[in-house]
């Protein structure tokens, strides 16, 4: 039986999820990592999408993507595709890294935009690893919070934080508090 067609997002924007094979490690040291954000990186540049928020987990990865001059599943076959040539050379391992095709989410209101955002950040804190979000060092919150640790180009925050106040003192401050879930979502 052949597979359901992606219902395509009318924004664009797309809650990515990929997850290990069998629910196995994808990272297993920060090379892993960085390598993973490298490749999106590559593959940003090519596809003119936007990164809008990323977390790295052990075993899945989270992504909140603008689809540029492409297909999103051509975009995402190329960043798998990529990945999994340096992992199974890494590990000298064969065949499939990732479960089945990516999960995608569309992400149709400015809401619903930032409540993945949130979600995405807040993933190691709800998983017991860190206590606050500014702890892990594999997500994009630390961006947001201008203590980048990858170039900060792969991030697209401003339309994000756009969304706060056009005081900048103020966005960063009511983001802040929208990770804590101090805040309300209302836009």
């Amino acid at each position: 039986m052949p597979r359901k067609a992606r219902v395509r997002s009318k924004s664009g924007i797309y809650h990515i999820i990929l997850r290990g094979a069998n629910r196995q490690e994808i990272f297993h040291d920060e090379e892993d990592s960085m390598r993973f954000l490298q490749t999106i990186e590559k593959y940003k540049a090519k596809s003119e999408m936007n990164i809008f928020a990323w977390c790295l987990m052990s075993n899945h990865v989270h992504l909140l993507i603008k689809e540029g001059n492409e297909n999103i599943s051509i975009t995402m076959k190329r960043i798998g595709v990529s990945f999994v040539s340096y992992y199974n050379w890494k590990y000298r391992t064969i065949g499939h890294l990732f479960q089945d095709r990516f999960k995608s989410e569309n992400v149709e209101t400015k809401q619903y935009l930032l409540t993945v955002t949130r979600y995405i950040h807040q993933n190691p804190v709800k998983a017991g690893i860190v206590g606050r979000v500014v702890e892990w060092k594999w997500s994009s919150c630390l961006c947001y919070y201008d203590k980048d640790y990858f170039p900060n180009h792969l991030l697209d925050k401003d339309f994000i934080l756009g969304m706060f106040s056009v005081d900048r003192k103020t966005t960063k401050e009511r983001f802040r508090l929208l990770m804590r879930n101090e805040i309300m979502i209302n836009v």
